[in-house]
Order: C-alpha cells, then sequence, then structure tokens
C-alpha cells in the first residue's frame, strides 16, 4: 500500500516518475517477480529491485532517462555473473528482467485505482507490456503470468491485493500484535469480538476490518476458502470453544486456537463428548503458532506468524 501512495504523490504533484518492475528472474537473483522501485524526477528513490551495484546503475539509468522529453519504457535484463554482456556486477549467480515505465501525470487515476482496491480488500489485475500500463479488477489464478519474446515483444500480469486474509476472533492485546504483524506480511487482516466497546478493539489501527459480533454466527462472517486463515483467541474457554464448534465443518486453509494445553485438553474431551470427531480436531493448530516459548503478545504473534507462513509457503 505504500508504494502505491507514494507514487501516487508524486504523480500527483507532477513528476515523472520511473516505476521499475522485476517481470522474470531466473536462480540465485536478488531480485524477485514483483519487485518494485520508483525513481522520481526529483530524485527520490522508494522500493528496491534487489539492491546493490546492479540496484544503483538502474537507479542512474533511470534519473538521467528522466531528463528526456518522454523517457523510453523498454526491458533491461541482467546477469548476476560478474563482468560479462549485461552483467550487473554482482556475482550472486542468477538473471533478472526488469520492466522500466516512465509515469506522469496522466497515471494518476490508474495508482489511485490500485490504491482504492486494497483499502477496500478488493483484487485486480496489473498489466505492463511495452505499450501498456493499466489495471484491471480481473484476478489471476496465480500471482504472476508473463512472457518474453523479446525486448519488443513481452507482458507481465501481477495479481495486485491480498490473497490471504486472516480472521482474528478476538479483539484483546494478543489480537493487537497478530494484527500489526500480518499486516506488514500483506495480510488482509479481520478482527471480530462479542465485546462492546473493548478499548483494545478500538484502539486497533492496523487491522484492515474490526467488527462486534455474535459469536454464535461466526461462520457468516468468515469466507471458506484456501486462502482464509482464522485465529480463535477469545477471552474466555467458552466462546473459544463456541467458535471453534462452529467452524470446524468448514473448509479453511488454517483454523488455530490460542491456548494452554491443559485447556485445550478439556476442550478436546468435551468437543467429542458432543460428537465432534478425532478427524476433525486434527484439522485445528492447537496450541497455535510454533513452540518458541513464547510470553509476550509480540512473541506469540511472532510463532502465529511463523506456523502460518510455513503452512502457506509449503
Amino acid at each position: 500500500m505504500e508504494f502505491w501512495q507514494q507514487l501516487h504523490t508524486k504523480l500527483q504533484n507532477k513528476q515523472k516518475v520511473y516505476l521499475l518492475t522485476v517481470i522474470e528472474n531466473l536462480g540465485s537473483s536478488p531480485g524477485r517477480k514483483g519487485f518494485k522501485m520508483l525513481i522520481a524526477e526529483d530524485g527520490f528513490i522508494f522500493g528496491s529491485v534487489g539492491g546493490g551495484v546492479m540496484e544503483f546503475a538502474l537507479v542512474e539509468e533511470a534519473k538521467q532517462l528522466l531528463q528526456q522529453e518522454n523517457p523510453p519504457t523498454f526491458i533491461k535484463k541482467q546477469i548476476h555473473k560478474g563482468n560479462i554482456k549485461d552483467g550487473s556486477g554482482m556475482i550472486c549467480s542468477g538473471e533478472q528482467t526488469v520492466a522500466f515505465h516512465c509515469l506522469d501525470a496522466k497515471h494518476v487515476s490508474i495508482i489511485s485505482t490500485i490504491i482504492s482496491s486494497l483499502q477496500q480488500g478488493k483484487k485486480g489485475t496489473l498489466h505492463l507490456s511495452p505499450t501498456q500500463f493499466d489495471f484491471t479488477p480481473h484476478t489471476l489464478k496465480n500471482q504472476f503470468e508473463y512472457n518474453i519474446n523479446s525486448k519488443e515483444d513481452w507482458y507481465f500480469k501481477e495479481h495486485i491485493g491480498f490473497k490471504e486474509t486472516l480472521y482474528i476472533v478476538g479483539g484483546g492485546h494478543v489480537g493487537v500484535a497478530v494484527s500489526e504483524l500480518f499486516v506488514k506480511l500483506g495480510f488482509y487482516v479481520v478482527v471480530f469480538d462479542n465485546r462492546e466497546n473493548l478499548n483494545t478493539l478500538e484502539n486497533n489501527q492496523t487491522a484492515h476490518k474490526k467488527q462486534v459480533i455474535d459469536y454464535n454466527d461466526i461462520e457468516n462472517y468468515i469466507e471458506e476458502s484456501s486462502s482464509s486463515y482464522v485465529a480463535i483467541m477469545t477471552n474466555k474457554y467458552t466462546d473459544d470453544k463456541l467458535v471453534l464448534s462452529k467452524l470446524l465443518k468448514n473448509n479453511y486453509q488454517f483454523l488455530g486456537v490460542l491456548g494452554s494445553k491443559a485447556k485445550l485438553q478439556t476442550m478436546w474431551e468435551v468437543l467429542q463428548n458432543e460428537g465432534v470427531t478425532q478427524e476433525e480436531l486434527n484439522k485445528v493448530h492447537a496450541p497455535i503458532g510454533l513452540s518458541i516459548k513464547s510470553e509476550t503478545p509480540e512473541e506469540i504473534a511472532v510463532s502465529i506468524a511463523a506456523q502460518i507462513i510455513q503452512i502457506k509457503n509449503t
């Protein structure tokens, strides 16, 4: 979000800005597909396409081109194998291709649409080509689609928006810490609680959405999807059990419950007596988070993030 806001500000101020985007990477390239960087006419720089001497050279090239009346759109291939043709000066091995698009005030509306889409939790596709810089509400099956036939014949499409949503059930101190971390990790974060005027919920400034609900209806608020992650951390055992019982039969990428092993063992026994199967309970990550002896809300958030990242990426 911040990247697009920075770009939007520069364009509104009538600055020409080069947007650099990594559209292909192979091997141990420091830049990965989708890495972005902006270089403004006034020398302002934000983002990264991999860093190091390679990035410095690209920035200097962009600065020189911005002095032209109509800076070109082009792609530049870099090979990270030392002093060779198309070499970047780096020796990490691998290759990457970077697209250069010069944007100006006429692109403000496109960037505004991207920002608005992100703020609303919507998704869309960024289209790049030698003749195109556009954003549409259509979504891709994968994060990226691209094809490079030549320097004059290529395209790159990127999913823009939140692919994963974390639903936090419980707006207490741990919920706040988890919200802050997962927003930084690129998740769309929704927090629910059943308590009116809860201080920690009202003061949670990072979650994208906050809502006071009746936990008896919790399943109506959480989308069944392979991109849905659910972390249950209410303020009492009975609410944890209620929420879990409502969600157990649904399909989410992740379902976890915060609590001690003793509390959860008791909950498991009660749920099994009520007809919940062991197979259903085996889907639940409890206690939630990797076992790293976490104690503070922030440490607990890290343990939960590590577990969810591990599942998401494998």
